[in-house]
């Protein structure tokens, strides 16, 4: 029977208290005889990470394996970190545990004999976190966005951008530098109505790959005609679902309610041309009128006008824009898997969108949502996403998908995925 090895060594070597000797300034060369691999590669900032491989040849069990790393960026030479026991048929592992693991590095092993592996060059990505105060306003009024960087990049740059079209495409709108705390603010006044995608962006540098935040939606609405409001009772709302556009309607240049007087609900959507008029109603005593609409499946613009009597103008409201949001849905294959094998995702999207970019997210050690992965969904609406956990623990995945001319982008619920370490044999070959 296979055994699990009996120690897992990750600790800094002074905690281990091994006597060895100093920085290593560079890797050797890879002599074929003793293998490595890690995985996953690349990582969000404080994933865990699974470093294993085989020395080959006789004798190749109960041998020692020291694992040396070197920090991109840090001008200094590789590090001995840790150390294992090869296991019965010469197989060894390494776990780097969540939180330790931050910046880029190379990693190589050592056995006996002046075996060594290649070097294996893990690539990470710093988490990014924003927030917009408000996400719903009118145009010309200030917005900002506010988040931070991890780990630290202070007085590095970040960007705010926006989404272009509904693919990966995105463009700068404004930028600013991190502060000490590797924080950031940025505000910014939309001129134009409508829905946006916008995210921060760290461009990346010796220690850390490109980075996004996962995008927050923002709602730009026209400013309020006086004496002719108009508003949505949700104002991004899931596709299928109901709402209320109401408002209330004052006499010409007061702010006297006009009661007893038709008005009109007109509606208009992308793939449409011009105005559609959907509903007949009057105001109430005080003024005010409500439309409900049901089944929503797409964006539209909206507004309210009275109808027009002989000697009467007609008037009408602001245009509202009315969200309507993707709903997502997303499995694995399993609850429970082992550490660096494939597990996968799949789900759905409604309303059906073909050939469309789709994310597979991972909540990061800072609670927000990073983008791990990406796919397109399929002519059906189905999407399907393999990926891997590099160490043992509890991890959540979701589905995201963001706007396009017919949608608001959503999420899908969370989905919670146990991950337990594995007889080192059982995983992929490493080289």
């Amino acid at each position: 029977m296979r055994f699990r090895l009996a120690v897992l060594v990750s600790a800094l070597v002074a905690a281990a208290g091994i006597a060895t000797p100093g920085p290593v300034s560079a890797a050797p060369k890879h002599n074929h005889h003793l293998t490595i691999a890690a995985t996953p590669n690349p990582i969000l900032a404080g994933e865990g990470v699974l470093i294993y491989g085989q020395l080959n040849g006789p004798g190749s069990a109960g041998q020692v394996i020291r694992l040396y790393h070197h920090l991109d960026g840090s001008g200094q030479g590789y590090t001995l970190i840790g150390t294992t026991t090869t296991n019965s048929f010469g197989f060894y592992e390494f776990t780097r545990e969540e939180q330790v693991v931050e910046t880029n590095r190379s990693w190589f092993v050592r056995g006996p004999d002046a075996s060594h592996s290649r070097t294996v060059h893990e690539r990470v990505a710093p988490l990014v976190s924003i927030a917009a105060n408000p996400t719903t306003t009118d145009t010309n009024h200030r917005v900002v966005f506010s988040g931070q960087v991890t780990p630290n990049h202070a007085n590095e740059r970040v960007y705010l951008q926006a989404q272009s079209g509904s693919g990966d495409d995105w463009h700068t709108l404004a930028s600013n530098q991190l502060g000490a705390g590797s924080e950031y603010q940025i505000a910014y006044r939309f001129r134009v109505p409508g829905v946006r995608d916008l995210r921060v962006l760290f461009r990346g540098d010796d220690r850390n790959i490109r980075g996004a935040s996962d995008p927050v939606t923002v709602n730009i609405q026209q400013a309020q005609v006086p004496g002719f409001t108009i508003s949505s009772s949700q104002p991004i709302a899931p596709a299928g679902s109901s709402v209320t556009i109401s408002g209330v309607l004052d006499q010409p240049g007061t702010t006297t309610s006009e009661p007893n007087t038709p008005v009109q609900l007109w509606g208009h959507t992308a793939d449409k041309r011009g105005y559609t008029m959907l509903a007949n109603g009057t105001t109430r005593a005080d003024g005010s009128y409500s439309f409900t609409q049901s089944a929503l499946t797409a964006n539209t613009d909206y507004y309210v006008a009275t109808v027009p009597t002989k000697g009467v103008k007609r008037r009408h409201t602001a245009v509202l824009f009315q969200g309507v949001q993707d709903v997502l849905t997303m499995q694995a294959s399993s609850p429970a898997v082992l550490v660096g094998q494939s597990l996968t995702f799949t789900g759905t999207v409604v309303p059906v969108k073909a050939d469309h970019i789709i994310y597979l997210q991972r909540q990061g050690k800072d609670g927000e949502w990073h983008n791990v992965q990406v796919q397109v969904t399929h002519s059906d609406g189905t999407f399907q996403f393999t990926s891997t956990l590099g160490d043992p623990g509890t991890f959540k995945f979701r589905a995201r998908m963001f706007h396009d001319e017919q949608n608001v982008g959503g999420a899908s619920p969370p989905v919670t995925v146990t991950a337990t370490l594995p007889p080192v044999s059982s995983l992929p070959p490493a080289s």
